[in-house]
C-alpha cells in the first residue's frame, strides 16, 4: 500500500511539472505575438490619397473585429517546413493589422469595397472560398484550383489555356454577380485570401509582360495604352523607341495619374495597388500568401482552406519564385530618385502591409 501511494505521488508531480511547462510555452508564445518589434515598418514617407479608380457604387461591409474562425489551426499535423506555416501566416496578419491601424497611412491602406474590388474576387460557393486576384503574382494557377473545385473540369491539366481568363466559359463567378446581402454573407463566412509579392518586382513583371513580350492577344497595351504614357510622361520627345520602363515609373509614382486610369480602364489591374484591389483593411482575409514563399504558402493554403485532399497546386518551376535583387536594381539602376521616390510613395502602403522593405537603392 505504502509504495502504490509513493508511486500516485511521483506521478502527480510529474503530470505537475509537464503542466507547469505547458503554460510556460503558451506565455512565451503569447508574449513572442504581442511585443513584436515593430522598428522595421516605421519609415515615415509622404502620404498619398488614393483615388477611386472607377465610379462605382460602393458596398459597405461590416469590419470583422476577430480572427476568422477558418484560419483557427485544425489540429492536423504539418510536415517540413509546414510546421512553422501558421505561425508565420498569423505574424503576417497582425502585421497586417497593425498597419491597417495606423493613421498616418491610412489613405495608402484603406480603400472602399467597391465594384471595382468586388470584381476582382472570384467565388466557390461549394467549398466557401474566395480568391481575391492581384495579377502579376502567379494567380493563372490559382484561378485552375479554383475552376476544378467548381466542377467545370476535373483536372487542371485538362483546362485549355485559352479558357482559364475567359470568364464566360470558365465557370469562375466574380463577387460582384451577387447582391449586396449574399456578398456580405460572404465575406462574413468564407475562407479567403490572396497572394503578394515584392510590389517593385511585380511592376518590372507587369512591365516586361504587356509592353515587352506583349501577347498578340492584347494589342491595346501596346497601341494604345504605351503612346498615352509615352505623350505624357517621356522627357526626350525625339525618341521613337516604344515605352520604357523609365516612362512606365514616371506615369505610376505622378499623383495626377488616375486620369489616365480612367482612360486605359480596367486594364492597369496588372500594377495598381494591392490596397486597390483587394482592400485588405476593410475585409479580414484568412490568409495572404506571398510569391516568394509559395512553394511552403500554396500547400498550407490548401489544407487551411480544406482542399488539400481534393486538389494540388501545380508544380512550381525551380527558382521562379525566388526575390531577384539583381534584377530589381538593374531595372532601377538608370531611373532619378525623385522618380523612385514617387512611386514609393504610391505603393508605400503595399510595403509596409505585407512586411517588404524598402529597396536599398532608395536608402543609399
Amino acid at each position: 500500500w505504502l509504495m502504490s501511494d509513493n508511486m500516485h505521488h511521483q506521478w502527480l508531480l510529474l503530470a505537475a511539472c509537464f503542466w507547469v511547462i505547458f503554460m510556460f510555452m503558451v506565455a512565451s508564445k503569447f508574449i513572442t505575438l504581442t511585443f513584436k518589434d515593430p522598428d522595421g515598418y516605421g519609415a515615415k514617407q509622404e502620404p498619398l490619397i488614393l483615388t477611386a479608380v472607377t465610379k462605382v457604387e460602393e458596398v459597405h461591409v461590416p469590419e470583422e473585429k476577430h480572427w476568422p474562425e477558418e484560419f483557427q489551426p485544425t489540429g492536423k499535423a504539418f510536415s517540413g517546413n509546414l510546421i512553422r506555416q501558421p505561425l508565420v501566416h498569423m505574424e503576417r496578419l497582425e502585421l497586417l493589422r497593425n498597419v491597417c491601424r495606423d493613421t498616418a497611412l491610412r489613405n495608402l491602406s484603406h480603400t472602399a469595397v467597391s465594384k471595382f474590388v468586388l470584381d476582382r474576387i472570384f467565388v466557390c460557393d461549394k467549398h466557401k472560398i474566395l480568391f481575391c486576384q492581384t495579377p502579376k503574382v502567379g494567380n493563372t494557377q490559382w484561378k485552375k484550383v479554383l475552376i476544378v473545385l467548381n466542377g467545370a473540369f476535373s483536372s487542371i491539366e485538362e483546362i485549355p489555356e485559352n479558357i482559364v481568363h475567359d470568364h464566360e466559359k470558365n465557370g469562375l463567378p466574380r463577387l460582384s454577380s451577387f447582391s449586396d446581402s449574399e456578398i456580405k454573407k460572404r465575406l462574413n463566412l468564407y475562407f479567403k485570401f490572396f497572394i503578394v509579392r515584392d510590389p517593385f518586382e511585380r511592376l518590372i513583371s507587369a512591365f516586361k509582360d504587356k509592353f515587352v513580350h506583349n501577347p498578340r492577344f492584347e494589342p491595346w497595351y501596346r497601341h494604345e495604352i504605351a503612346p498615352g504614357i509615352i505623350r505624357k510622361y517621356r522627357k526626350n520627345r525625339t525618341e521613337t523607341k516604344g515605352l520604357q520602363f523609365e516612362d512606365f515609373v514616371r506615369y505610376l509614382g505622378d499623383p495626377n495619374h488616375r486620369w489616365l486610369d480612367v482612360q486605359f480602364g480596367d486594364h492597369i489591374i496588372h500594377w495598381v495597388t494591392y490596397v486597390e484591389l483587394c482592400a485588405p483593411c476593410e475585409i479580414t482575409y484568412s490568409v495572404i500568401g506571398h510569391h516568394e514563399t509559395l512553394e511552403d504558402d500554396a500547400p498550407y493554403i490548401l489544407k487551411a482552406a480544406g482542399i488539400d485532399h481534393l486538389v494540388s497546386y501545380p508544380t512550381i518551376p525551380p527558382g521562379i519564385t525566388v526575390y531577384n535583387k539583381t534584377k530589381v536594381e538593374r531595372y532601377f539602376s538608370g531611373i532619378s530618385k525623385r522618380d523612385i521616390r514617387r512611386l514609393y510613395a504610391r505603393f508605400e502602403g503595399d510595403f509596409k502591409l505585407f512586411g517588404y522593405r524598402e529597396p536599398d537603392f532608395l536608402l543609399n
